[in-house]
């Protein structure tokens, strides 16, 4: 190669070179100017979903109470801890007074304190109070069937037709009645036989109760020790923990999230689809032994109304109804009157001078025969001790989520319709202008000057209005009938001291639960 070749070669590659980092410099420009464009999109973006937010939330909310500043999106949620959740509420009363509202995500919240509030929205106003709240898990899993999570015509017909089931089997009558103490009998065997040892009251008190339910709705009732019975306990269980953990709360800020997340949210979809599997078993089972003309509980009444409504193509009555209203029933009559009996013995271990005086009156009222729910008006000591029980123990502090059915005012302010409403039952409990030292458990505060029952129209622990418990006679009956016929024939106490006894709730979110505790029942020289 001669020398001007040589170097016509390395000026042709020097061009070369030089073309190939410009095409590098302009590639390299060109995605830089990608990179900026989606970032400025993004930003774009951003600004526009947080000015829509914003023109939607001065538009549908100017005139909702005040409350803590929102984020875009994510609402208050960086503001609220899970585990401190009524904590920060209580600290929100403080600040913005008994009537406030809260994002959960992009959606206000309207938080009611005290019991003056509560009458003047769930009382005083029931009929716009009266939907129900968002209640994300039980409503992907049933569909808004049922009478717990369901809205306008549908929950109508489901709660009265539930109200005046139960009525008919006995709630408030004889056979109703019945079941309790026999199923109060089985309960006392089951703690005859730890023999005088410590033991961990939770499973046979929730075996109990649930047994009452059971009995209602199947018009059976379970061995302790029949694993079907065990794991629907155990279903019943998992969902109310998971609704009182930190998952509960993220999937009621962001409710889609139940479909994609796996873990606790997925578990709580399983215990409902088991507890719904179970139910419809036992439906299966009813349908094949069922006499229109003798319907044995619950299920067969409701089996008995969907045959006479088969031509109706609007009915309310149908499987998918039947099937959910059970599961309601299970769920809500077997933890809180379990979990309020818990609290109770818990209590009575910390303060068994009240214990003393319950059973006093049970052996001068009772003496040795079965307690009935006749006594309760000649026993207004225990009467008030089961009151400040439910009042202290505070289960349900949140209540159920309520909702607007039309725009209505409180307080001079208007809460739209369709706006999630928590009338936190707690600070109707707690409220000091109706209980003094509300911290404090005193039976006496349900006495009146003479030893009679004083009844105070702040104990809610159903809550009020149109959406209260539609079981609440029955719970109050087993309450009492519970308590009186195991006082009567044990006297409950702790191994440990009674000043290491703690009353202080273990989970404090939508949910009180009392701290793990071990009685021992000693049997008492003059019972049945």
């Amino acid at each position: 190669m001669t020398h001007g070749s040589q170097f016509g070669f390395i000026a042709l590659a020097a061009m070369h070179k030089k073309g190939i980092l410009a095409h590098r410099r302009h590639t390299d420009l060109q995605t830089s100017n990608m990179c900026f464009s989606g970032a400025i999109l993004v930003l774009v973006l951003g600004c526009l979903l947080c000015i829509a937010w914003l023109k939607g939330r001065t538009k549908n909310t100017t005139l909702l109470p005040p409350g803590p500043s929102p984020l875009p999106l994510i609402g208050n949620l960086l503001q609220i801890r899970p585990d401190k959740f009524l904590d920060t509420m209580l600290k929100f009363q403080e600040k913005y007074g008994p009537i406030f509202t809260v994002y959960f995500g992009s959606r206000p919240v309207v938080m009611l304190c005290g019991y003056e509030l509560a009458k003047e929205a769930l009382i005083d106003q029931k009929d716009g109070f009266s939907g129900r709240g968002k209640m994300p898990m039980v409503h992907y899993v049933l569909k808004g069937f049922g009478i717990t999570g369901s809205n306008g015509e549908r929950w109508k017909q489901m709660r009265r037709f539930a109200l005046t089931t139960l009525r008919n089997f006995g709630m408030g009558k004889r056979s109703i009645e019945e079941r309790i103490q026999e199923e109060a009998h089985f309960l006392g065997e089951e703690f005859s036989k730890t023999k005088g040892e410590p033991f961990d009251p939770t499973f046979l008190l929730s075996c109990a109760v649930s047994n009452i339910v059971c009995s209602i709705v199947f018009g059976k009732r379970f061995h302790y020790n029949d694993q079907h019975f065990l794991s629907l306990l155990r279903n019943i269980n998992g969902i109310i923990r998971l609704m009182n953990s930190t998952w509960g709360l993220v999937v009621y800020n962001f409710e889609r999230l139940i479909r994609y997340v796996p873990g606790p949210p997925q578990r709580g979809v399983r215990y409902l689809h088991e507890l719904k599997a179970f139910v419809r078993e036992m439906v299966e089972g009813s349908l094949k032994t069922l006499d229109p003309h003798s319907p044995r509980h619950f299920i067969d009444c409701f089996l008995k109304r969907i045959q006479q409504d088969k031509e109706n193509p609007d009915t309310e009555f149908h499987m998918e109804n039947l099937v959910a209203s059970t599961v309601n029933l299970f769920t809500a009559g077997t933890e809180t009157v379990s979990t309020t009996l818990r609290y109770g013995f818990l209590i009575l271990l910390k303060h068994p001078e009240i214990q003393v005086k319950v059973q006093k009156e049970i052996d001068r009222v009772i003496g040795q025969r079965y307690p009935s729910a006749e006594d309760r008006t000649k026993m207004p000591y225990t009467e008030a001790v089961i009151h400040e029980i439910q009042r202290f123990g505070d289960i349900v502090p949140t209540g159920l989520p309520h909702c607007t059915t039309e725009d209505v005012s409180l307080r001079g302010y208007v809460i739209p319709k369709g706006t999630d409403v928590f009338p936190l039952l707690t600070c109707v409990l707690k409220d000091p202008t109706q209980f003094p030292d509300p911290e404090v458990f005193s039976p006496t505060r349900f006495l009146d000057n003479n030893g009679g029952l004083e009844k105070n129209p702040a104990l809610l622990p159903f809550s009020a209005g149109r959406r209260m418990c539609p079981g609440e006679s029955l719970a109050r009956m087993e309450l009492f009938l519970f308590l009186t016929s195991l006082l009567q024939k044990f006297t409950l106490t702790s191994p440990v001291p009674r000043e290491d006894l703690n009353l202080a709730h273990e989970v404090s979110s939508a949910g009180h639960f009392p701290r793990f505790y071990k009685m021992s029942a000693i049997l008492r020289t003059s019972t049945i």
